[in-house]
């Protein structure tokens, strides 16, 4: 006999949907910034290419993928060093987006590592549920 599986709880639905959301903020804000509002050089940047590797966990995140999640938590921090290596260094507007590269990273990590924790919590109640008799 299967179990049905458990409803998804609210809280682990908005940290996912903040997870995609920033993630995606991070590749839009990543191409907007190196292709046409700040570029390195005139006409477009090759440091465009960084949205790349941003573009690899979406389907993860979006497939509910637990080791996805808690990767992508690490990864942005090199994204977050980047914001604020710029930010300090960059003139405006590139500081400008660089502070919003730092805000949009710092979601990401956050939105990630509570859903990493309240999955893990609810998974943890359920076998404990499944594990009582009656």
């Amino acid at each position: 006999m299967t179990r049905p599986t458990p409803p998804v709880h609210q809280a682990v639905r908005r940290t996912r949907w903040l997870a995609v959301g920033s993630l995606l903020g991070l590749i839009a804000l990543s191409l907007a910034w190196e292709l046409a509002l700040a570029p390195l050089r005139p006409g477009g940047s090759w440091l465009a290419l960084k949205a790349l590797p941003l573009c690899i966990p979406l389907a993860g995140l979006l497939k509910h993928r637990m080791y996805t999640y808690r990767w992508v938590s690490l990864l942005v921090w090199l994204y977050f060093t980047e914001g604020v290596v710029r930010a300090w260094s960059d003139p405006p507007p590139g500081n400008w987006l660089a502070m919003a590269e730092i805000v949009l990273c710092l979601l990401l990590f956050l939105a990630c590592a509570l859903h990493v924790r309240l999955r893990l919590r609810h998974a943890r109640q359920a076998a404990a549920a499944a594990a009582q008799p009656g």
